[in-house]
This record gives C-alpha cells, structure tokens and sequence, in this order.
C-alpha cells in the first residue's frame, strides 16, 4: 500500500459503504494528486456517485479511509471542508428560486463569518467568475428561465466562486448538446490547467474521459476494477471486464488513444 504524500490531495483506503444493508462499496483505494483530473468510470450501479457524495461528506459512514490533504475527513469542520472540497451534482431539473448572481454568491459562503455579509471582495470574485465562465450576461435572470447547458455552466461558477481545491463532478455534460458540452469540457479544462483545481469527474462517456484525464479509475459492483493512465484502460480485454460487453474500438483521428465506436446491430432473420 503507497503511503501518501505532501502532493496528494485525496487519498481513499479500504473504505467500505453500505446502505440500507447493502454494501454500495468494497475495499475502495486510491488516491489523487494535487492539480491532476481523474475520471471515474464504470457501469450503471457501479457506486460512483455514492463514492463522489462520501468524499465530500454528503453521505457519512463507511469503514476504512478517506483523507485530503492529508487530513482524515471526519476531523474537517464543514466550512473548513468546503474550502477544500467543491461538488456539483447531477442536473436533476430543480432550480432554486434564485437569479444567476445570488446563487454564485452563495458560493462564497465558506469564507463569510456567521456575522458577516458579502463583501466587496466576494462580489468582484464573482464578477470575475462568471465573466470565466460565460455566465455574466445571465447575471441578472433567474435561474429557471435558463437553458439546461447555462444553468450546467451556472453551477460550474459557483464551485469555482467556492474557490476550493478540489473540484468533484457528477456527470457534468450528461444532459448537454454538443455545444454546450464543448463550454463544460472547456470550463473545466481551463480551472485544471491554468488555475490548477484538482477535479474528479464521474462520468459515462469514456471517450471524453480518456481524452481529457490524466488517470481514469474505474469501478465495478462497487470495487476498483482499474486505476491507470487512459491508455492502458482502451483495450478490448480490460474494457469487457469492466462493462461485460464487447465494445469496438478505432484510431482516433488527433489523438494517439484509440475511442469507442458504436457498433451497427446484426440483422435478425424472422
């Protein structure tokens, strides 16, 4: 077992989780780097959004370990957490009764005393945030009269308002068009390369994931079933012990990882 170091931001060891008596995790480990993107893959039911809710503390209990920066997550305070830790979740169609401004702003409530209001400080951050991210022209508009893809792109503002270390993402783009997927993917791409947010992204498209990451984690029923660079995961053998399904892989145009194609259904005889 690799003991963990000053680079490491996550570090997840035998961890174990159930609910309702069901074990959703099994002898989870592995760990991330300060400013790397790693994706999580896997199949359906696989436990990847339970995983991503434990690591931020929405979800509590479990057996084992999970630590970041080196400090056990029950021993952080939640604003002390937040600071470190940011989580969008999965779009899900509720929108909070609020304009596009408010809710980024809520995003800095980490850094606000009890007694305290917004700041100067906080708003120009803000300014700043959504000028980033393409949202300042929604500033104003409630979120509800916003399209899927802004409101997707609002939400990424205001875990990046948070101004935490790590950023963890329940599949960002799955409900997205093409071009609003490209805004996301390059959201996210620009706070890990240029400011340098550690991300953990769960994800379906394997693909994306292995174009876009510098480790891809996958699991399956619960376990880690690969953790390795994208490359080593693009291969026949280890992808259909991972979904159990044969999958048709091609070159890639631009890049040296082969993708995933769809395959064209057999024809059935009557």
């Amino acid at each position: 077992m690799t003991t963990p170091d000053d680079n490491t931001a996550i570090d997840v060891r035998d961890f174990y989780f159930r609910i309702g008596g069901k074990e959703i995790l099994r002898n989870v480990s592995f760990s991330v780097m300060r400013g790397e993107y790693v994706a999580i893959v896997g199949p359906n039911g696989a436990g990847k959004t339970t995983l991503l809710k434990c690591l931020d503390r929405i979800l509590t209990g479990g057996t084992g370990r999970i630590e970041i920066f080196g400090r056990p997550l029950g021993r952080y305070r939640q604003k002390e957490l937040a600071r470190r830790v940011s989580y969008v979740p999965q779009a899900d169609g509720h929108v909070s009764p609020f304009t596009v401004e408010q809710f980024v702003l809520m995003g800095r409530y980490p850094h606000l005393s009890p007694f305290s209001t917004v700041g100067r400080h906080d708003r120009q951050l803000v300014r700043e945030v959504l000028k980033q991210t393409g949202t300042a022209e929604f500033a104003d508009r409630p979120l509800g009269t916003l399209s899927g893809g802004e409101r997707q792109k609002v939400f990424i503002a205001a875990a990046l308002a948070q101004g935490a270390d790590v950023l963890l993402l329940d599949e960002p783009t799955t409900v997205l068009d093409y071009h609003h997927e490209a805004e996301v993917r390059a959201l996210l791409a620009a706070a890990n390369k240029r400011s340098g947010v550690t991300i953990v992204n769960v994800t379906h498209d394997l693909n994306h994931a292995v174009l876009e990451s510098d480790r891809v984690v996958a699991l399956r029923e619960g376990a880690v079933v690969f953790d390795g660079p994208p490359s080593n995961i693009m291969k026949t053998d280890v992808l259909r012990r991972i979904y159990e399904t044969p999958l048709l892989l091609v070159d890639h145009p631009q890049a040296t990882i082969p993708v995933i194609v769809p395959r064209i259904p057999l024809e059935t005889t009557p």
